[in-house]
């Protein structure tokens, strides 16, 4: 067999094994890298204790066929990491990076989970029931791992097709591999393309410093804003990041408008406005920059502006990153591609630490080579759920800038700006000068407590005294709900989340949550569930009600219930999201608020769970069950019947109502999990965190949920030291894209 024989199409396939045995035999692990059973005992042991996928285990005995057919050698080493890397790829790393692997095994592979049972010691006679990924590593060096991947055609560093590619010391799948170098060169091409605003003293780059003037005015301080306008014009590809409130939609939507007015008045173009579309990954996170986006174009000074620019050249209408690339059911293929490009100049991309790199790779491939690329998001948010951290890696150098003087000369002459020395590096690398952090935040004043304890996690500095501010209601818009230094028993935990759930907790509020303002407005207490159910279940809408008056309805429950939400960091047990789901409905079935706890309901909330094209229903999107009099029985009588409320995708303030039969993938939603919040934000957030430490339990996690809050936000925990212990591990995912854009 020759290297290219299998296509890649061929090695992305899902692989399963055949079923085997339940009860591990014991194995003599004393030797397992020269003999082939002993390491096939070793994936199925690991495999059955859900440490591996049957995936990770399929693909590395495809491994294992493929070089036997070529008559290769096939160490059992070899089949060991192809099924590791194929694990790694599952936590949402892009590679496996064989030095950091051999040197912390355990905390590379998070092997074994915590919700499994620990991994037996060997005896004196080297038998064990299942040893852990580390203590068989241990026995291995780096050169090892190299001369096993080097004796065999299925690794490549990439110019065969082969199922796997090594680069240096990192191991790819060959799909991942690619991605990441389709992103990489996207970039790099885009960086290097000379732009008209380079130079300060041109016509463009004068029109361009007029625009910012007028849209942000002058003073002394530096506006990093204006700047985060200027860098991003001046490149084909940038990066806007900020934390929640900095005003990333304000800078995008004043950028865009300052492109059209710089267009409009370019000879070059003749006057032909810029074709813009905006997207984000999540039907959830499209509807919040619509409605965000639009309300910012309404107040944009476009009169005052140089050129002709109107509200219709500002586009508002943002679209899911799958709409936008034109899904097709059953494959990972969008209908644009380099074959058939998107009709645009300028795409801007909400929430983009949400796009994994997979999606990111497909929106290169389906940019025309000239277009202009614009990320936005919070580069300390989680990572995508699925492979890669491509904004965390694009932003790795962020906060310190490492603007070079010519980006500073071209600053002052353009805008009047001087950047502070501390952003200054005569090294900055080319991609520095195309990435700009948002460094004030506006949603959070001095005295939110939710903004300095999203800032102490992001600095990893819970101290005591802020500890201790949280536990004793020092900060008027966050909670400790149990706090103390005492351990509560679990059930007891378990019995506060559940009330909590309910009412919110207004009563333990700083003044019962009453006497705060927002934006001089008076700012309602904080509410839960108890506060939607109560709107749907008092309604007075008959079978003669309209359906606009249904549709307005719907609307108001559907606002009600995005005014709490419970968000928790694991999926699985009595502290995860399955189990809090089932704890909040029995909860509220016992108070009489929903008619029963499972099943579909009237009032039941949803998730999404996948994109359904043919309802055009997104991953993220939530809708509320109600109980609508619209079908007839026999004789011509109303009829009850249940109906999904969904508001549109388009962007309007519609209502969309689906029969619960025709929704296949879905969950109920009191309780999400932290990724799943992501692009989304709630007037009250309530975070569960379990009563022990979890891999996935990270900075980045707890930063991510407690931003998620816009005014109240209430933290519960099954053991107070786990949330300091949290904050201490990070989200690390293995990949090659930052190493291989810095220094370019």
């Amino acid at each position: 067999m020759s290297k290219t024989r299998h296509s890649d199409q061929q090695f992305a396939l899902d692989l399963d094994t055949d079923p085997r045995p339940t009860t591990a035999p014991a194995i003599d692990t004393r030797d397992p890298f020269t003999d082939a059973r002993t390491m096939d005992q070793l994936l199925d042991q690991w495999q059955q204790r859900g440490w591996l996928r049957p995936l990770d285990v399929g693909f590395a005995r495809l491994i294992r066929t493929l070089t036997q057919e070529q008559g290769e050698p096939t160490p059992p080493l070899l089949v060991l990491l192809a099924a590791l890397v194929s694990h790694q790829v599952g936590r949402g790393h892009v590679c496996v990076d064989l030095a950091n692997l051999l040197q912390d095994a355990d905390g590379t592979l998070a092997l074994p989970p915590d919700e499994a049972e620990p991994a037996a010691t060997a005896n004196d006679a080297g038998t064990t029931a299942t040893p852990a990924p580390g203590e068989i590593l241990a026995r291995v060096n780096l050169n090892d791992c190299l001369d096993a991947l080097a004796k065999v055609s299925a690794v490549s560093d990439g110019s065969l097709t082969s199922p796997l590619v090594l680069q240096g010391t990192r191991l790819y799948l060959r799909r991942l591999w690619r991605y990441e170098r389709r992103i990489a060169e996207g970039i790099h091409a885009r960086l290097a393309l000379t732009s008209p605003l380079a130079d300060p003293g041109s016509d463009a780059a004068g029109a361009l410093g007029e625009a910012l003037t007028i849209l942000f005015g002058g003073g002394p301080d530096v506006d990093y804003q204006q700047v985060a306008c200027a860098l991003a014009a001046r490149n084909r590809f940038a990066v806007i990041t900020g934390g929640p409130g900095t005003g990333k939609t304000t800078t995008v939507v004043n950028l865009l408008a300052a492109l059209q007015s710089v267009a409009s008045q370019s000879p070059q173009r003749d006057g032909r406005k810029y074709r813009i579309r905006l997207a984000a990954p999540t039907g959830k996170a499209a509807a919040r920059l619509n409605e965000s986006i639009a309300g910012a174009a309404s107040r944009l000074p476009l009169d005052r502006l140089p050129g002709q620019v109107t509200l219709e050249d500002i586009p508002t209408r943002v679209t899911t990153l799958h709409r936008l690339l034109g899904s097709r059911p059953d494959t990972r293929r969008f209908r644009h591609n380099r074959d058939n490009p998107l009709l645009v100049d300028i795409l801007v991309i909400d929430e983009a630490s949400m796009v994994d790199v997979d999606l990111m790779a497909s929106v290169f491939e389906a940019l025309p080579p000239t277009a202009q690329l614009i990320l936005l998001g919070d580069k300390d948010q989680l990572a995508s759920v699925d492979a890669g951290a491509v904004l965390g890696e694009l932003c790795q150098r962020a906060t310190a800038a490492h603007y070079t003087p010519d980006t500073a000369n071209w600053l002052s002459s353009v805008i009047g700006c001087t950047l502070p020395d501390t952003l200054m590096d005569p090294r900055g690398q080319r991609l520095d000068q195309a990435v700009a952090m948002l460094r004030k935040s506006y949603r959070f004043g001095e005295g939110s407590g939710i903004g300095k304890l999203a800032e102490a996690v992001n600095a990893n500095a819970l101290d005591s005294a802020m500890l201790t501010a949280c536990r004793d209601g020092a900060f008027a818009d966050v909670i400790w709900l149990n706090g103390g230094t005492r351990r509560p028993a679990p059930d007891e935990t378990l019995a506060r989340i559940a009330d909590h759930a309910i009412t919110g907790s207004p009563e333990a509020f700083r003044n019962q949550g009453r006497g705060r303002q927002v934006s001089s407005r008076p700012l309602p207490p904080p509410v839960g569930y108890g506060d939607y159910l109560s709107l749907l279940n008092q309604h007075r809408l008959t079978a003669d009600s309209g359906r606009d008056e249904w549709d307005e309805l719907a609307r108001q429950v559907l606002g009600a219930f995005s005014d709490f939400q419970v968000l928790c960091a694991l999926r699985k047990g009595p502290w995860g999201v399955d189990g809090i789901n089932d704890l909040v409905a029995r909860q509220l079935l016992a108070h009489r608020l929903i008619p029963r706890a499972e099943g579909w309901y009237s009032g039941r909330p949803v998730l999404v769970t996948g994109n359904d094209y043919n309802l055009g229903l997104m991953n993220g999107d939530i809708g509320i069950t109600l109980s609508v009099p619209w079908d007839r029985d026999h004789d011509g009588q109303p009829t009850p019947t249940l109906r999904v409320a969904f508001p549109s995708a388009d962007g309007s303030d519609g209502i969309r109502w689906i029969s619960p039969s025709r929704l296949q993938q879905l969950e109920t939603v009191y309780a999400m999990t932290v990724h799943k919040s992501q692009g989304s934000e709630f007037n009250h957030t309530c975070l569960v965190l379990p009563d022990r430490l979890s891999p996935v339990m990270t900075r980045e996690l707890i930063y991510t949920g407690i931003t998620r809050a816009r005014n109240w936000f209430s933290l519960i925990t099954g053991d107070a030291g786990v949330f300091q212990d949290s904050v201490k591990q990070r989200v690390v995912r293995a990949s090659g894209l930052a190493e291989g854009l810095i220094g370019r």
